[in-house]
């Protein structure tokens, strides 16, 4: 089986190790959280019911805020930095808000974050929070709070950070140099949740750009959206997205026309899970792989079973990836919502204890 390890020695963040493929100039600061560099972990009964040779989980829960947003984010605010912008901008479903502070924070750049009420994990907003973002509450859904932020950047010299700006799609190419660096080879397929569909987009471009230096094939990719939010599956906008998986609780994509060309360009699909599905897959990745991600993370491992069921053999003899965007720790709600009940409470007393835990 191949070597999953990450890169040997410390974490130099994207920017010094990536360099070379990201838009940086001598002006750029070296901005860096430690980002990157994130595990890839086997997960062999999954790969079983999922039919395939063997299953890999990117665990990019495991960048400094806890999602892969860390990724763009840190090409994005330096950037705005170096380009001498004071106030950063973003509307979010968590995760982004979490990163935009995180780095603005480093950065000596004020965040402001605009989030749709009612629509974010309180794990997520609480980051944004403690790294001093000034946070505004927007009655609308998400699609409506990134028009909004859009409009404002337009007019006020305010730097946004979404993904639709084009330096956050630059840095997380860099997790599929990552994966064929840990794999030691292309994985046939790789799967992952699909919400703004910035990061299918940004995987596309990286494995692209490789095949262009190396000569190397690309991957099947398998965009994985929830079956109350699946605009890409249906191909209209939905207007009242709805799922527990609050990071891909999305209805009008920013990069739609990018992730249509990469799943058509890889040969691959858009699929949509139900949340009881998410939820079933969520609990299995954490009791049978060991990793704890957020219910948006688990979307394309239930997607991959999905399509196992539904077209028997598709995965054979297939090495794939499975993209886990978010740790658990973002959406502590759902985790208790999911756990069983504490066991009984006992005397201090040994034989009773011993009794319990048996």
């Amino acid at each position: 089986m191949a070597s999953a390890t990450p890169s040997k020695g410390p974490r130099r963040g994207l920017l010094a190790r990536f360099g070379e493929f990201l838009p940086v100039t001598p002006r750029t600061p070296p901005l860096s959280l430690g980002e990157g560099d994130t595990p890839l972990v086997p997960a062999p009964t999954l790969a079983r019911d999922v039919g395939c040779d063997e299953l890999w989980l990117k665990c990019e829960g495991m960048n400094p805020t806890g999602s892969f947003k860390d990724r763009g984010m840190v090409v994005a605010v330096a950037k705005a930095s170096e380009a001498g912008a004071k106030i950063a901008v973003c509307a979010s479903t968590g995760n982004t808000s979490a990163s935009a502070a995180a780095y603005c924070a480093a950065a000596k750049v004020s965040c402001r974050v605009v989030v749709p009420e009612g629509k974010v994990a309180l794990g997520k907003l609480s980051q944004a929070l403690a790294h001093g973002a000034r946070i505004v509450v927007l009655r609308g859904n998400f699609d409506a709070a990134l028009r909004a932020v859009r409009a404002l950047a337009e007019k006020l010299p305010i730097a946004l950070v979404n993904s639709v700006n084009p330096f956050r799609l630059e840095g997380q190419k860099t997790a599929a140099f990552e994966v064929i660096e840990q794999l030691g080879r292309v994985p046939d397929g790789l799967a992952l949740p699909v919400g703004n569909a910035g990061n299918i987009s940004a995987y596309w471009k990286g494995f692209s750009e490789h095949a262009g230096r190396t000569g190397a094939a690309r991957p099947v990719l398998y965009g994985i959206q929830a079956a109350g939010a699946a605009p890409l599956v249906s191909g209209v906008p939905v207007a009242n997205p709805e799922t527990i998986a609050t990071a891909i609780r999305i209805g009008h994509p920013a990069s739609w026309e990018l992730a249509v060309k990469a799943k058509n360009e890889s040969g691959g699909l858009f699929a949509k899970v139900p949340d009881e599905e998410i939820l079933r897959a969520y609990g299995r990745l954490a009791a049978e792989a060991g990793v704890f991600c957020e219910p948006a993370s688990a979307a394309p491992v239930a997607g991959l079973l999905k399509l196992a069921r539904e077209t028997p053999n598709l995965f054979r003899g297939k090495v794939l990836v499975a993209v886990l965007t978010g740790h658990g720790l973002k959406d502590p709600q759902t985790a208790i919502a999911q756990a069983p009940a504490l066991g009984p409470s006992v005397a201090d007393d040994i034989d009773a204890l011993a009794e319990a835990l048996a």
